[in-house]
């Protein structure tokens, strides 16, 4: 096997050119490798030498790695430091303690997380990419991350070109190259010798990775794989970053603010202490336990792990998430962009009939439109097979001879047939684009006009059956005479035969899930290449509004400014060319929207890309499936509807999460920053407020088993941080009141030693901050609103654990003293207070922010 250098992917031992100025045999030949392709063995070798193809690294999500990562933050750093530290000092068990607790919360995050992404790694590997190789002799499909070098695949409309190749076989081949040369119109690809110097847009014998078959087929040998493919060189150089998602980016300001109020708290007190002239190694224990009871450490782990369960339910609703953060984006969806056929309507086209131009029925349109479907081999689709299963027709007389397949440029297939010593030219498609290429027209009694004179009346026809639904195509012929070969060129002074009047009714059920969109808060736009009259009629019939219809000519008059404005007004673009469908996206993101698209075709991929959400079928061509979010195994908008649904609940767990860490973490912290200020001791240990942390972090592990009242899921959320802030500091106030209050009954009224008064808050710390989770999850009042069971058992087990730890022997070693039984009621009578004024707060808070 040959060495691969990072730019060409091959080189021979003496000739050093790029392997697009190679012939293809003696690049087989280097490649060790033949038309037949390779032996499983070989490519296993292979794939052990050169590694996996891929662009990054997969992330490991189990073992050492996964486990160190639970201690990556700086504040836990500092911390296990500091106790290493009490070590050296003689204070041992002290130092024990905090470690002990440290690696519990590490084990903890570990253990959720590592069964999360086990979970997750399952479900997207339901819908992977696969490409289609030679192996042992046998066309194999085998994902695309074992596509090795040496490997001959083929291609298809539709597929995802796997790797760097060089072509062995082409057939009327095209291929977007867009994602590396910009360039949106498909490029055509032939075997062949090109100057070594080339740019790589005039490549014409090599497939790139990353780039698509729009129309055509091949075979080609793949050369380089992985980051030695050109991709996969620019992706080194931009570190392949993907674009920061809303979620993501919410996260990230968050996390800022909990930086800058731990990191003023910690100088702070530290300085307030060392000032007091306290020991230096407790006040700096103290002030780094205070920074990581203030941290919600565990908010990563529970991030995962609420995307994952998430990620769980939504297979459940048929729908796979391919990225985790995508679900957040999928519940703050107020824009879903949809194609007509499959989505709207059943997606399985009928032959209506098969009409000459005076709309009478013509066999002669029906032989000729079924010899075009029947001998067509690029790629599959409904309308070659409605025409073919409407009535079998014998065609054994005729002969295929070439074919130029279908584009999206074009617009129109063609085949050349042989019959009775004659070649037949006959061209199916748009009916505008087969027009332009027709100069005459036959009437049904089979005399022929002057185009000129028969069009008005052919597109008048076609008005009529599209105003009624009706997809329509066009047919039209050319005697060849002796020709054997066909190109585009020879698509000219044709004659127009009649059309091909398809239905594709509406689906059953379709209305109610656009009604259940509805309620969600999400807008349905159809985005369309049929024309507007169909487009219209079949919009009417589901219940969308049609006042206003945008078209593709439309749209390439109207300003990126304008548009913003009128695709608001627009619930219907039609006649839209593929480029067209990311500016419509782009408009509504840039008018405040957050946007779905739903796409299964091969025209889809860029769409899908620039969407905050991009959503596809199982049954999608590759390329589609390779650059969605989420990937639905039913294409269906009920389906879609209960997907948002669950990707809300998720969301709204999460936020959950983040509303009982900060209020209650901010409420303990502010009130133990401030008791130590006034108290000659400090109010807890290190290691008790390490402990702290964990008892009431513990129930905040199973916030993803939560249920989710209505109200969350009716409209679209997103993350927004001030809303956190005055959260945090409303309910951790009130929090800190109730400190306060302890305090001041421990030390004025019972007269509490040190280890009596930390016990004694330890407790109410806890058993409040445990009981408040009930009235924070939930808008309702809590007792009406019904906790997850899991939830609720975490709950009232840690208050039942914090008791077990007081009354044993377990509280002196933590540094506990025993509390007579007169401390209990007491206890008692404030946290229930607590709890009255939360859910009084709660109601005046959300009063507030409507």
């Amino acid at each position: 096997m040959p060495r691969r250098n990072r730019a060409n992917g091959v080189r021979g031992s003496e000739d050093k050119r790029p392997f697009w100025s190679l012939p293809t045999s003696q690049v087989l030949v280097e490649l060790q490798s033949k038309p037949e392709g390779l032996m499983s063995g070989e490519a296993a070798e292979r794939l052990g030498r050169y590694g996996p193809n891929r662009l990054r690294p997969k992330k490991s999500s189990s073992g050492l790695v996964l486990f160190l990562g639970q201690f990556r933050s700086p504040i836990t750093l500092i911390l296990i430091g500091a106790a290493l530290l009490s070590f050296f000092l003689r204070d041992a068990t002290n130092a024990l303690i905090i470690l002990v607790i440290v690696l519990a919360s590490g084990v903890l995050g570990f253990w959720q997380e590592r069964g999360a992404a086990g979970a997750v790694r399952k479900l997207v590997d339901i819908v992977l990419v696969r490409a289609t190789v030679l192996r042992d002799g046998e066309r194999k499909d085998v994902p695309i991350e074992e596509v090795a070098p040496g490997d001959i695949v083929a291609l298809g409309a539709g597929d995802v070109t796997p790797a760097d190749c060089l072509l062995l076989d082409s057939k009327d081949l095209f291929l977007n190259e867009a994602t590396l040369t910009g360039e949106t119109y498909p490029v055509e690809k032939a075997p062949g010798l090109v100057a070594a110097g080339a740019p790589l847009k005039d490549r014409a014998n090599a497939l790139f990775m990353g780039t698509h078959v729009v129309s055509g087929s091949a075979a080609a040998i793949v050369v380089a794989t992985g980051l030695a493919t050109e991709f996969g060189r620019i992706s080194q150089r931009l570190k392949l970053r993907p674009p920061e998602t809303e979620f993501e980016r919410g996260v990230r300001r968050f996390g800022y603010l909990l930086m800058e109020a731990t990191l003023v708290l910690v100088v702070a007190i530290f300085a307030v202490n060392t000032y007091f002239a306290r020991p230096i190694l407790e006040s700096l224990l103290f002030s780094v336990a205070l920074a990581v009871g203030l941290t919600p450490q565990l908010l990563p782990a529970i991030i995962g792990i609420n995307l994952a369960h998430g990620a769980k339910r939504l297979a459940q609703e048929k729908v796979i998430t391919k990225r985790l953060a995508s679900i957040e984006d999928f519940g703050s969806m107020d824009i879903l962009c949809s194609d007509k056929t499959g989505t709207l309507t059943e997606g399985v086209a009928h032959l209506h009939g098969a009409l000459a131009i005076d709309a009478s029925e013509s066999e002669k349109v029906f032989l000729y439109a079924y010899l075009n479907a029947h001998f067509q081999t690029g790629f599959a689709n409904p309308i070659d097979a409605a025409i073919r299963s409407h009535r079998e027709l014998d065609v054994s007389g005729y002969r295929k001879l070439d074919e130029v397949p279908y584009d999206f440029i074009r617009k129109r297939l063609s085949i050349l047939v042989s019959e009775g010593g004659r070649s037949l030219l006959i061209t199916k498609g748009a009916l505008q684009n087969v027009l332009s290429v027709s100069t005459a027209a036959e009437r049904g009694d089979g005399t022929i006009a002057d185009m000129a004179a028969a069009r008005d009346a052919i597109q008048g026809r076609f008005e009529e059956l599209s105003a009624s639904g009706f997809r329509v195509l066009g047919v039209a012929c050319r005697d060849l005479g002796g020709r054997t070969t066909l190109t585009k060129d020879d698509e000219q002074e044709m004659t127009f035969l009649g059309f091909v009047v398809l239905s594709d009714p509406p689906k059953a059920g379709v209305a109610a899930a656009l009604e259940a969109l509805g309620r969600l808060g999400v807008e349905l736009k159809v985005v369309t290449g049929d024309n507007r009259l169909v487009a219209a009629s079949v919009a009417r019939e589901v219940g969308l509004k049609t006042d206003l219809v945008l078209t593709g000519p439309q749209l390439r008059e109207t300003s990126d400014e304008a548009l913003i404005h009128q695709v608001n007004k627009a619930n219907v673009f039609a006649e839209i060319e593929p480029n067209q469908k990311e500016r419509i996206i782009s408009a509504l993101r840039k008018g405040g929207h957050v946007v779905g698209y739903l796409g299964d075709g091969i025209n889809d991929a860029s769409a899908l890309h620039v969407a905050d959400v991009g959503i596809s079928v199982d049954s999608a061509v590759d390329v589609a499936k390779e650059a969605a979010d989420i990937v639905l195994l039913e294409k269906d908008l009920a389906v879609l509807a209960n997907g948002i649904e669950e990707g809300r609940r998720t969301f709204a767990n999460t936020l959950k999460y983040v509303f009982m860490a900060t209020s209650a973490n901010f409420g303990n912290m502010f009130s133990m920053a401030g008791a130590s200020l006034f108290l000659p001791f400090l109010p807890l240990l290190p290691k008790q407020i390490l402990l702290m942390n964990l008892f009431t972090d513990f129930p905040e592990m199973t916030i993803a088993t939560d249920c989710v009242d209505p109200e969350w899921v009716k409209q679209p959320r997103r993350w927004n941080v001030s809303f956190i802030r005055r959260f945090m500091l409303v309910f951790g106030l009130l929090s800190s009141i109730f400190d306060f209050l302890t305090f001041g009954v421990l030390l004025l009224l019972f007269r509490a030693q040190t280890d009596q008064f930390r016990s004694a808050w330890f407790l109410e710390s806890v058993v409040s901050a445990a009981l408040v989770v009930l009235v924070i999850r939930t808008r309702r009042p809590f007792f009406r609103s019904v906790p997850g069971r899991a939830l609720l058992a975490a709950t009232l087990a840690i208050v039942g654990i914090t008791l077990v730890v007081l009354v044993t022997p377990l509280g002196p070693l933590f540094g506990f003293g025993r509390l007579p039984a007169g401390f209990y009621p007491v206890i008692l009578g404030i946290v229930a207070p607590y709890i009255a004024c939360a859910e009084g707060a709660k109601r005046l808070f959300y009063g507030s922010v409507r």
